[in-house]
C-alpha cells in the first residue's frame, strides 16, 4: 500500500515564460527508456515478484524503499512539465480566433491537441512508454545489476537533458533528481558488492561528470542529500540500512538511512486554467458544478 501526500520532493521555481520545447525534452526524463516510469516500474515489480524475500530481507526494503521514492519522482517531473506548458497559447476561449496558433509549431504536438497542455506518459518523441522497458527476472544479482545500468543510463539522459535548456523550473527538478538517483546507483552499487564482492562503486560517476557542476544539485548535495536513504514506511521496509552504510565513494562521508522529515517537500504547484482548451472547465460549468455541490 503506498501513503500519499499532497506535496511535491522540492519547491519548483515558476518559469519565466512558457517552453514547450523544453517540456518536449523533459519528456524523457518521465516517460523514456530510462525516464522515472522506467525506474519506478521495475523497482514496484522487482519488489511485488521477490520471491525467498525473508532470506534477502535487506535487498528487497532496499529496492522497495527506492521504488516508493520514484513515484515521488515521476510526479515531480510530471509538474515540471505542466509549469513548462502553462500559458504557452493563447488564452482566449474563442476558437474563431486558433488560440493554439502560435503553439503549433512545438515538437511535442500531443501536450495540446491530447492532453491540455500538461504531462503524458511518453518520452521526447511522444512515444508510449510501454512495459517492455520492465526487465524483473527474479534472479537478485541480474535485476541489481540491470537497476544500476538503468540509474546510470537515467543520470546521463538528465544530464542531456540540462544542457537542452536554461529553464529555471526544469534545472531545478533536474538538479535535485540528479542528487536522488546517483544515491541510487551508489546504493546498488554497494547492493551489488555485498551481494558479489565486487567494488562496483569504483566506476562511478557515469557518465564521468561529477553533481558539483550543476549548481542546482550541488547545493542538495552541500545539504547532504546524496547522503540519505529514506524509509518510506512508519515501520516497514526497515533493513535497508544494512546495504546503505559506510563512505560515499565519491566523498567518503556516511551514508545514512533515515525516516523521511516531518516537514520534507513543498505543496504542489496550482495550475492555472487554459481556457482555449477548456482546462478544466469553462467558468460558466465551474460556476454551476460548484452551486451543486454547495462549494463557494
Amino acid at each position: 500500500m503506498i501513503l500519499r501526500l499532497d506535496r511535491i520532493l522540492i519547491p519548483l521555481p515558476k518559469t519565466d515564460s512558457p517552453d514547450p520545447n523544453a517540456a518536449a525534452a523533459v519528456q524523457e526524463l518521465l516517460g523514456g527508456k530510462y525516464g522515472e516510469m522506467s525506474t519506478l516500474m521495475n523497482y514496484t515489480f522487482q519488489s511485488f515478484n521477490m520471491r525467498g524475500r525473508n532470506q534477502i530481507r535487506p535487498f528487497y526494503d532496499l529496492v522497495a524503499n527506492i521504488a516508493a521514492e520514484e513515484y515521488g519522482h515521476i510526479e515531480l517531473v510530471s509538474y515540471t512539465i505542466n509549469m513548462l506548458l502553462t500559458g504557452a497559447s493563447k488564452r482566449n476561449p474563442d476558437p474563431a480566433s486558433a488560440p493554439l496558433d502560435e503553439i503549433k509549431n512545438a515538437r511535442n504536438s500531443y501536450h495540446w491537441i491530447a492532453a491540455g497542455q500538461t504531462a503524458l506518459p511518453v518520452d521526447s518523441q511522444g512515444n508510449p512508454w510501454n512495459g517492455t522497458f520492465v526487465t524483473a527476472t527474479g534472479n537478485l544479482k541480474m535485476d541489481l545489476l540491470f537497476n544500476f545500468h538503468l540509474e546510470c543510463g537515467a543520470r546521463a539522459n538528465k544530464i542531456r537533458a540540462y544542457e537542452s535548456t536554461s529553464n529555471p523550473t526544469a534545472r531545478a527538478m533536474i538538479g535535485f533528481l540528479l542528487v536522488r538517483g546517483g544515491l541510487h546507483i551508489v546504493a546498488y552499487a554497494k547492493a551489488l558488492e555485498k551481494l558479489s564482492g565486487v567494488p562496483v562503486g569504483k566506476l562511478l560517476p557515469i557518465p564521468d561528470i561529477s553533481n558539483k557542476k550543476f549548481p542546482e544539485a550541488r547545493k542538495h548535495e552541500e545539504n547532504g542529500e546524496h547522503l540519505r536513504l529514506y524509509q518510506y514506511s512508519p515501520q516497514d521496509y526497515a533493513q535497508a540500512g544494512v546495504i546503505w552504510n559506510g563512505p560515499h565513494p565519491e566523498d567518503g562521508k556516511e551514508c545514512t538511512f533515515q525516516h523521511l522529515p516531518k516537514d520534507y517537500g513543498a505543496p504542489a504547484p496550482d495550475l492555472e486554467p487554459e481556457p482555449q482548451l477548456t482546462a478544466p472547465l469553462d467558468a460558466d460549468t465551474l460556476k454551476d458544478m460548484a452551486k451543486k455541490l454547495g462549494a463557494k
